[in-house]
């Protein structure tokens, strides 16, 4: 447990751990552990609201994040949107580095703090902007895809940013029977597969997702007949087939909304099954539990000496040109995801 760092009153603390029970109680955690980080996530909340900043917090991060001190949780780009429209002057991503590059490139007149600069990503650290511009000299007029899970040194190289909630609609509307799909080398497989283009693979892949196999979902399916199993688009294409549905996180999060109480394997991050046992109480969520050791980088106690007092590495800073150049890719996802183009 992260510790105390100041006092407030004892009715403050009382009623702050009367808040955090009523989630993270769903978790197994007791009432005395939420009271040891009550004194933190009132600092933290107070401190925001004093210097007019938000708090992003991805999906997959600790449940003290998520419920103890996050203004907005949901996907990457999902985040990066609901921060445009937030009146602040301060964004504190919890999340990974690329996450919150992707913040500063849509908000880029707004500071961007990311409190831990050990959160990082296999995928947006498996390839360099150097690595796609040397794929366009060998592949050259082939459209370069690139997964939002990238840099912003990356995305500005590339013509067209996707998720992977879209990445199947905006590899069909492009030109051609041929596409260049980086860094994730399992989503690149399913993708071929599912749009029947060739695709030019790199490989990279996320730590998380590239530990489930084939046996982890067979046996969820033999123990719970009933599961509804969903799967990340980043898994191996063995574990896709034996799915019922590959979504992204907030496809799947989408789908438990809209079907209501069940039995769930998520075969994604552990985090999402935490907010989700929270948020869908009577439903029973199953399976085996892979953590992102990046994503937990995210402490309560480093986001709050983020907030009081960043330093230079902390705050995002992108260029003019790259966060112009990224930014083109990342408005071209929504081009292409209208319809086909015939060239960019």
């Amino acid at each position: 447990m992260e510790q105390e760092l100041t006092s407030f009153s004892k009715e403050e603390i009382e009623v702050e751990t009367d808040r955090l029970f009523v989630s993270l109680g769903k978790l197994g955690w007791t009432r005395e552990d939420c009271e040891i980080i009550a004194p933190l996530t009132l600092e933290i909340n107070q401190l925001k609201k004093e210097k007019n900043a938000i708090i992003l917090a991805h999906s997959y991060q600790r449940p003290q994040i998520v419920f103890g001190i996050a203004d907005f949780v949901g996907d990457s780009y999902g985040l990066s949107k609901a921060a445009m429209e937030a009146d602040a002057d301060t964004i504190v991503f919890c999340g990974v580095k690329f996450m919150a590059e992707t913040a500063k490139i849509l908000n880029p007149n707004k500071t961007v703090i990311l409190p831990n600069l050990e959160a990082g990503c296999s995928l947006a650290d498996s390839i360099t902007a150097e690595d796609v511009l040397r794929l366009k000299e060998q592949y050259p007029g082939v459209p370069v895809v690139c997964y939002v899970n990238t840099s912003a040194e990356v995305k500005a190289v590339c013509d067209v940013c996707v998720t992977s909630s879209n990445a199947e609609k905006i590899v069909n509307n492009l030109p051609g029977d041929t596409v260049i799909f980086i860094p994730d080398y399992h989503m690149g497989r399913n993708l071929a597969e599912s749009t029947g283009k060739k695709i030019i693979l790199w490989n990279g892949k996320c730590i998380v997702h590239d530990e489930f196999t084939e046996q982890h979902v067979k046996e969820v399916r033999q123990t719970y007949p009933d599961v509804t199993i969903m799967a990340h688009a980043e898994c191996d294409p063995s574990v896709v087939s034996l799915v019922d549905l590959v979504v992204g996180t907030q496809g799947m999060i989408n789908y438990i909304k809209e079907h209501g109480t069940g039995t769930y394997m998520l075969v994604t991050e552990c985090g999402l099954a935490d907010r989700l046992q929270v948020e869908f109480p009577e439903s029973k969520f199953v399976g085996t539990c892979m953590l992102c050791p990046y994503m937990k980088k995210i402490t309560l106690k480093n986001t709050l000496d983020a907030l009081k007092n960043p330093s230079a590495e902390q705050i995002i800073d992108l260029d003019p040109e790259t966060i112009e150049r990224a930014k083109r890719s990342l408005e071209q996802m929504f081009v292409v995801e209208k319809g086909p183009v015939s060239a960019f």
